[in-house]
């Protein structure tokens, strides 16, 4: 497997990682006042993941086919 396959992979696995995320924000905005404490923690994972999604994207540009 070479690099653009290897972040690709990565990237789709991430990328499943993070829509699961987005909906555990959205339940958590849906549930408010519950578990309200719980946001910044996955608000930080959320934010953490698609940052990752938007390098890992970046790098497969820059990688020769």
């Amino acid at each position: 497997m070479n690099d653009r396959e290897e972040l690709a992979n990565e990237l789709r696995n991430l990328t499943f990682s993070a829509g699961q995320l987005k909906l555990d924000l959205h339940d958590l905005a849906e549930d408010l006042p519950m578990d309200w404490e719980r946001i910044p923690e996955v608000a930080q994972r959320t934010h953490a993941a698609y940052a990752r999604i938007a390098e890992l994207r970046e790098l497969i540009a820059a990688v020769p086919e």
